[in-house]
């Protein structure tokens, strides 16, 4: 197997979103994607100026790393980027889990693998209009066979204006059986500018005005955790 190419590991911190909020976590971050979102916050993980940054490694080499951090204690790991899907975390996983660790996964639905089916937990984001992406649900549909019955599947969208919102709206119509979970977008990612937390709350208040107001009760409407707490800081 030919190396992966990793933009950062790093933890143990806390998941900041979607269905493991608050969780203890290592994050393994891959670097390259098939998407270019216009509001990406791990421009670092996307864009292929940063290639050079980006670490190739073996499984065995990911997997040093990240029991060195966890202190070979079992945790989360959330494999995220980027997006993972390109490139194959099967050896990872199985390492993995061979020592109790438990494994999630956030993908935007546009590549299927069949290493999804021995995940804990698949995120799957597909992105609204505001990302500038066309979401391919054909490819999103390859996904959830991809993952069969292994993981817990949820889907977490974005939201950062109506358009998303009614977007989001159709995508939970289409998919009713998948939990979702919806939150605010923060348009500012870079990581040397600090972060308006009156304007996360601000826009988490609308969100909820706007899933209340519809009596849209499918949805859980949450923050990104991360945010409130380190801003748009790296590897935290």
């Amino acid at each position: 197997m030919t190396g992966l190419r990793i933009a950062e590991i790093f933890g143990p911190t806390i998941q900041g979103e979607g269905a493991l909020i608050g969780e203890p976590t290592v994050f393994i971050r891959a670097g390259g994607c098939d998407y270019r979102c216009s509001w990406c916050d791990s421009p670092h993980a996307v864009d292929s100026v940063h290639r050079g940054d980006w670490a190739v490694m073996t499984p065995d080499q990911i997997w040093a790393r990240v029991r060195e951090l966890t202190g070979g204690r079992p945790l989360t790991v959330s494999i995220s980027g980027g997006n993972p899907a390109i490139q194959d975390f099967g050896q990872v996983i199985a390492r993995g889990w061979t020592e109790g660790y438990r494994f999630a996964c956030e993908t935007q639905g546009s590549v299927a693998r069949k290493w999804f089916a021995d995940l804990d937990m698949l995120v799957l984001s597909p992105k609204p209009p505001s990302s500038g992406e066309t979401v391919d649900w054909t490819a999103f549909d390859a996904c959830l066979a991809a993952a069969g019955t292994g993981p817990q599947m949820v889907m977490k969208i974005v939201i950062f204006d109506d358009l998303d919102y009614d977007w989001a709206k159709a995508a939970a119509a289409r998919y009713p059986a998948l939990p979702l979970y919806l939150q605010p977008g923060n348009p500012e990612t870079d990581p040397d500018t600090p972060v308006d937390l009156q304007a996360c709350i601000d826009r988490l208040h609308w969100l909820v005005e706007k899933v209340t107001g519809d009596g849209w009760f499918a949805p859980r409407v949450l923050p990104q955790l991360h945010v409130l707490i380190w801003g748009n800081k790296r590897g935290v």
